[in-house]
């Protein structure tokens, strides 16, 4: 049996919207990859579904994960109510426009080729890999703002 890969994934923004970034990093036995991005004029929630995406995206093949996040959003999201804003043609219960909806439809498309766990772990609490991630998307924000000021 294949041994799965651990993700934690965070996202965070700096004013909301203003500069985002995100961070994921990636384990699987021995073997660990540390991956982050920024964007201007975004959100908390965006930069949240990005690692996501990203960090699966960086599978090179399809895997068994877990992946873990602090963000409510992207865990229930996917787990809970992807399906039925598919069904609704990408509006809400309330027939609203779902938010995101182009990242959603990149998270659900990375998603199809693993078999994933999502877990939420509380942010802020002291786990390694959340912790690491969370470096990671400020690394990604502070990078961001050195390059565009320079």
């Amino acid at each position: 049996m294949q041994t799965p890969v651990e993700i934690y994934t965070d996202g965070g923004c700096r004013g909301n919207p203003g500069i985002g970034g995100w961070g994921a990093i990636l384990t699987m036995g021995e073997h660990q990859k540390k991956i982050k991005g920024s964007a201007t004029d975004t959100t908390n929630n965006r930069m949240e579904l990005t690692a996501a995406i990203e960090a699966l995206n960086a599978l090179k093949k399809p895997c068994e994960v877990i992946l873990h996040t602090d963000s409510t959003y992207v865990k229930n999201g996917i787990t809970s109510w992807l399906a039925n804003w598919k069904r609704n043609n990408w509006k809400t219960a309330a027939k609203k426009p779902v938010k995101n909806a182009d990242l959603w439809q990149a998270l659900d498309s990375a998603s199809k080729r693993h078999q994933i766990d999502w877990r939420w772990v509380k942010g802020h609490a002291g786990v390694a890999g959340n912790e690491i991630a969370d470096q990671l998307a400020n690394q990604a924000m502070d990078e961001f703002q050195a390059n565009t000021r320079g």
